[in-house]
């Protein structure tokens, strides 16, 4: 990818596809901008989480611009197709060029967000790069909780006006986002002798689009946890399911694409459940005619000695088929933007304590709707007598039609391009919100290149619009406003 243009971007980008930073094992790639930092000779500083903030002086003469901080995180979210041998922990991204799109195959490429760190670091290195005072911000753990720009200290960051560098799509501008905030909910349950006449079976659910639980839930795509609930739920009002485990999706914000379960009906049963297995198929497939790779897999499995009590089988069903995943409500005040939705985002068992877990994660423009939600999905799990647990969570962004970073980033963009560009607010979630908490002053806009698919396995990034990205980004540095 050293090939591509901008060179020194791609430089970059490449470097840190060789780096292992997943979601809160960012300490490869935390040691590498500092010692990078340092070895440019410019001022570097961590802090307790491991955000790093470094400073460049202004290019001699333009010490009169306005300073500004550049802001991008540093972990990627970590997702692979079922089947793949890749260890994030350990292994480079494999990534290949088709066309314009530079791709990764069986896994997710982490272009959101280390194209943008990849930017930030071409501009510190590059010393021909004309700009006035500027601060990079690179940020930990935004994928599973914010955790970086959670734990931000005020008075830090010296500029007033920040560009983060975590949009993915050319030439449409974040000025605002939605809040969330999670909701887990945790079955306990005990473990019952199999009965001796049992026909056990694994039930897979593969080949679902998935995608970003905010930017792309109104896509109304499959949920793998969905479908393979309705499925046993369905059986399960037939004749009796005995659920020996279950398990499906991974991250809170991110579709689940994947879903298994292991189960059980009585050996007379055994048709029963293919019959309705063809037939459930059929349903979903003309529910969803854009999931054109979709597959249900049924296999005959060796018998288990236990089960989970039938009790918590019946009412972890039930609580999953209740449980709300989807748009909830549109925005009032601007056409098009979801307002509020719930991601119904995993299923996880641990056989020592015998938990089930279920991790959701909702989202909403309106921080009461947000927590209304949430209490929605909450109060579906504890009838379901699970244990309820909500995260912290994080706000909104609301937009600024003043912004004079807004009016720069335009400006720049009908320049260099001879068009205008869109500013818009989003239903997914960015640090600013947060940033915004401990500098209520901070001026801000959320800018990138064309990424399409992040988080899912095939994420990919446009080449074209990164150069423009870069173009953009550079302008921006020079002009006063």
């Amino acid at each position: 990818m050293t090939d591509l243009e901008p060179k020194i971007v791609w430089h970059y980008f490449d470097e840190i596809c060789k780096i292992p930073h997943p979601s809160g094992k960012e300490e490869k790639i935390i040691e590498y901008i500092v010692n990078f930092g340092k070895s440019k000779g410019l001022e570097t500083q961590t802090d307790e989480v491991g955000n790093i903030l470094i400073r460049k002086a202004a290019t001699p003469g333009l010490e009169h611009l306005t300073p500004i901080v550049l802001q991008s995180h540093m972990d990627m979210v970590c997702e692979k197709n079922q089947g793949t041998q890749h260890d994030f922990s350990k292994d480079p991204i494999q990534a290949v060029v088709e066309g314009d799109w530079l791709r990764a195959p069986e896994t997710t490429l982490g272009a959101d967000d280390g194209i943008g760190v990849a930017a930030q670091l071409a501009i510190l290195a590059d010393d021909n790069i004309q700009h006035g005072p500027i601060e990079c911000l690179f940020t930990v753990e935004e994928e599973t909780g914010l955790t970086g720009a959670l734990n931000l200290k005020s008075g830090i960051i010296k500029a007033r006006r920040l560009v983060n560098l975590d949009s993915e799509e050319d030439g449409v501008y974040c000025i605002g986002c939605a809040g969330g905030i999670g909701t887990i909910a945790t079955f306990h349950y005990q473990q019952e002798p199999a009965k001796n006449n049992l026909f056990f079976f694994e039930v897979k659910v593969k080949g679902l689009l998935g995608g970003h639980s905010g930017e792309d839930i109104e896509k109304e795509r499959g949920n793998s946890i969905k479908i393979l609930d309705r499925f046993l739920w369905t059986l399960n009002q037939k004749t009796a399911v005995y659920l020996q485990s279950i398990d499906g999706g991974n991250l809170h914000n991110a579709i689940p694409r994947e879903a298994s379960a292991i189960a059980a009906v009585d050996f007379s049963q055994k048709e029963q459940v293919r019959v309705l297995l063809n037939l459930f198929i059929a349903e979903i497939e003309k529910e969803l005619p854009s999931e054109k790779d979709f597959q249900m897999e049924l296999q005959s499995h060796e018998k288990a000695d236990s089960v989970i009590g039938k009790e918590t089988t019946d009412r972890l069903l039930n609580a999953l088929y209740a449980c709300p995943h989807g748009v909830i409500g549109m925005s009032r005040d601007i056409p098009g933007l979801v307002e509020t939705s719930t991601n119904l985002a995993s299923i996880k068992m641990d056989f020592q304590k015998q938990t089930i877990i279920v991790g959701t994660s909702q989202r909403s423009s309106v921080e009461s709707k947000k927590h209304d939600i949430k209490n929605q999905v909450g109060s579906v799990f504890a009838l379901a007598g699970a244990d309820v647990a909500y995260g912290d969570g994080y706000p909104g962004w609301k937009p600024n039609m003043n912004s004079q970073v807004k009016e720069i980033v335009g400006q720049s963009y009908q320049k260099l391009f001879k068009e205008l560009p869109r500013f818009e607010a989003i239903h997914a979630g960015l640090e600013c919100g947060l940033i915004l908490e401990k500098y209520p002053d901070m001026d801000m806009i959320s800018i990138g290149p064309t990424i399409i698919g992040n988080h899912a396995p095939g994420e990919k990034i446009s080449i074209s619009t990164v150069k423009k990205f870069w173009d953009l980004l550079l302008d921006v540095l020079i002009t006063e406003k």
